[in-house]
């Protein structure tokens, strides 16, 4: 990461609008179906790690989700989703930090989504994350994890990134999590590239050894 990673995603969500970055999605539809399927209720706890001004909370909130999170370390990022939303963001806790520094609590959120943050982050930073993760995840809680897959890109907005498969993650996250489903998908870009990802759902099983 750069040294000043605040700095530089500032700089990012300063530069070109929201629809424009490589990552966009009018609707988040891949997310919104792994949601629907780990089954959590609609008042479960959800957060959206680097969600920044993502239409996740959007479509979340427009299906009746009612205490969200999300998380990024651009506050230009979060004011365009809080802007975005409206008054329907009263649902939302707007969380601006970084998730490598960030301290989430013990057992706080049922369901864990990041669809791109983890593969810009350091091997010592990544085993940060996973801990983050597992102290904040409730018991029997679900994790959705997306990032480039072992054929997509090796660097994305100015920083190299760690692809990774379904093993990688698994083993990232530990044995106490089981995997519910993975599988790869061709996201185009704004600008009509192809980047692949990989997608995986985990289910936290406490005592699975």
């Amino acid at each position: 990461m750069p040294p000043d990673r605040v700095a530089h995603w500032q700089e990012i969500y300063a530069g070109s609008p929201p629809e424009a970055k490589s990552w966009y999605q009018a609707h988040m539809r891949t997310s919104l179906a792994l949601i629907e399927r780990a089954r959590v209720a609609r008042d479960a706890s959800i957060i959206d790690v680097g969600g920044g001004a993502s239409t996740l909370v959007d479509d979340l909130l427009a299906a009746g989700y009612e205490a969200l999170t999300v998380l990024d370390l651009s506050a230009r990022a979060i004011a365009l989703a809080g802007k975005r939303v409206g008054e329907r963001g009263r649902h939302v806790r707007w969380l601006l930090t970084d998730i490598v520094d960030a301290d989430l609590g013990q057992n706080t959120y049922d369901l864990w989504h990041d669809r791109a943050t983890l593969h810009f982050l350091t091997p010592s930073e990544r085993s940060g994350y996973a801990s983050a993760l597992r102290r904040a995840l409730a018991p029997g809680g679900h994790v959705i994890l997306a990032t480039f897959a072992l054929d997509g890109p090796e660097r994305c907005s100015g920083i190299p990134v760690q692809r990774h498969d379904a093993h990688a993650l698994q083993a990232l996250l530990g044995s106490t999590f089981a995997i519910r489903e993975s599988f790869a998908e061709s996201h185009t870009t704004p600008l009509g590239s192809i980047q692949r990802f990989t997608y995986c759902r985990f289910e936290h099983i406490p005592g699975n050894n």
